[in-house]
């Protein structure tokens, strides 16, 4: 991606987009400055795991799976078909340390920017890595970086 800053997010940034108020204040903050992204299966795995998160927080899941789906037009969903073609790279750099993550690592790998995680398993894969305490130092640079470029229009 040449211009825009991208991150890509996985599924424990979701969950807390939707459990807490951080990264979701974050999110909409920075969405005019940032393209945020994440594989579909990293919706898929929210929604897997929100309903017993959510009943244990004394929280209606139908509710809470709502908030989910309001996050989509924030960070866009990738099909499977946009990143399965960086399967293989992805699985040679993440496999030994949770296979399951290859799809954010490969929507990273195509979209030439950092995930945006909570997860060790992605350090040392070759792409850089946010975690929600530090994230706003990238957030924050791609704010003014936008605002030093020319106006195209």
């Amino acid at each position: 991606m040449t211009g825009t800053r991208a991150l890509v997010l996985d599924a424990n940034i979701l969950v807390s987009a939707v459990l807490g108020t951080r990264v979701s204040a974050l999110l909409d903050s920075y969405a005019t400055a940032v393209a945020f992204f994440a594989p579909d299966v990293a919706y898929a795995d929210a929604r897997r795991h929100l309903p017993g998160l959510l009943r244990r927080r004394g929280i209606d899941a139908e509710d809470g799976l709502g908030v989910l789906t309001l996050l989509e037009p924030l960070v866009q969903p990738v099909a499977s078909r946009d990143y399965e073609p960086a399967h293989s790279e992805a699985m040679a750099r993440i496999a030994r340390r949770d296979a399951d993550d290859w799809p954010v690592l490969a929507v990273a790998l195509v979209l030439d920017c950092p995930i945006w995680t909570q997860d060790q398993d992605f350090f040392g894969a070759g792409v850089p890595t946010w975690t929600t305490d530090r994230v706003e130092l990238y957030l924050r640079n791609s704010r003014s970086s936008a605002a030093d470029e020319p106006d195209r229009r």
